[in-house]
C-alpha cells in the first residue's frame, strides 16, 4: 500500500516571499519550475496553536470511521458538535480536511481525509 502524505512545514514569511520571487524569476527565463505542495506555519508556536491534540484526533477519527456527517464525527469523538464543526471548518481552510456537502433532507457535510500521513519538516 502506498502512503500518502502532506508535508507541512515552518517557515518565515521572508523565506517564503524568497521562493516566490525566485519562482517568478525562473518562469520569467523560462525554466521548469518544480510545484512544491504544503502547508507552512510562521512559528512552531502557530503551528501547535493550529494543530492541537483535538484536531489531530478529529483528523485519525475521519481517517479511520469515514463519518458522513459533522454529527456523526462528533459522537465518535465525544465532542460538542459546534466545536467539532468549527474544528473542522478551520481544517478544512488548512488544506487538511476536504467537505463534501450533501443537501439529502438536512444539509449534512462529510469531512474527508486524502492522505495517510502528516509529515512535519523544521528548518535547522
Amino acid at each position: 500500500m502506498r502512503v500518502k502524505k502532506i508535508k507541512v512545514g515552518i517557515r518565515e514569511v521572508k523565506e517564503v516571499l524568497e521562493d516566490f520571487v525566485r519562482a517568478g524569476e525562473a518562469i520569467e527565463e523560462g525554466e521548469e519550475v518544480k510545484k512544491e505542495v504544503g502547508i507552512y506555519f510562521e512559528s512552531i508556536e502557530a503551528f501547535r496553536k493550529a494543530l492541537t491534540p483535538k484536531r489531530l484526533e478529529l483528523i485519525h477519527l475521519i481517517k479511520e470511521h469515514s463519518p458522513q456527517s459533522i454529527h456523526e464525527l462528533s459522537k465518535l469523538a465525544e465532542r460538542d458538535i459546534k466545536n467539532v464543526a468549527d474544528d473542522v471548518e478551520l481544517l478544512t481552510n488548512l488544506g487538511l480536511v476536504e467537505v463534501r456537502r450533501r443537501k439529502e433532507g438536512r444539509k449534512e457535510i462529510a469531512p474527508k481525509v486524502k492522505y495517510d500521513a502528516i509529515e512535519l519538516r523544521i528548518a535547522v
